[in-house]
């Protein structure tokens, strides 16, 4: 089953139907209701979890494996500048609760005055939609605007965004004040909960 969803998770090779729907994994498992489906998850991530975390996006009705990797190898899937997109879509759309981000805000924040701002653009968000980690959003004919998908909310690690705070705050933070910033604890907790 792991295999299974493992080979579905590459958005590379499924496109935009990357991931199995719930569905699919308790057919498979032979199992049905929440409890045990989020119980496969747990126990998968226990086992995995050094290498592996199997994340269910919700919006899209679908259970997709993300892989660990080091910084190092990190590098030669996005570069710079897509890190730099990706991170700051995510601290609009997790911490500021912002619904999309609009391509014209991009552009304004990151190189309104290099030529061919809206190319190069472009050209670094298609790493991050050919990875599955943002997506677009339809808002008008007009306009272009990015959404983060459950791929790019769980690309950072704990770790990662504490760096990055504590960088950006040049002083140390507590793993308590770094979660509580980016709103971490939101992300695993169940809509009920909410």
């Amino acid at each position: 089953m792991f295999m299974r969803l493992l080979y579905s998770s590459s958005s590379t090779t499924m496109r935009q139907n990357y991931g199995l729907k719930r569905n699919e994994i308790e057919k498979i498992l032979k199992i049905k209701g929440e409890d045990a489906f989020y119980s496969f998850i747990e126990r998968v991530n226990l086992v995995t979890g050094r290498y592996f975390q199997v994340i269910y996006d919700d919006k899209r009705d679908r259970a997709v494996v993300l892989m660990r990797v080091p910084a190092r190898e990190a590098k030669s899937t996005l570069n710079k500048e897509s890190l730099a997109i990706l991170l700051y879509m995510f601290y609009q759309q997790e911490v500021l609760s912002h619904e999309f981000t609009l391509l014209d805000q991009l552009i304004a924040d990151f190189g309104h005055e290099n030529y061919n701002a809206t190319r190069k653009m472009v050209a670094n968000i298609k790493p991050l939609e050919s990875i599955g980690a943002v997506e677009k959003y339809d808002i008008s004919a007009t306009e272009e605007a990015y959404k983060l998908t459950t791929i790019g909310v769980h690309m950072f690690s704990d770790s990662f965004l504490r760096r990055t705070l504590e960088f950006s705050q040049e002083r140390q933070l507590s793993k308590e004040e770094v979660l509580k910033f980016f709103k971490r604890y939101n992300l695993y907790l169940k809509e009920d909960e909410l």
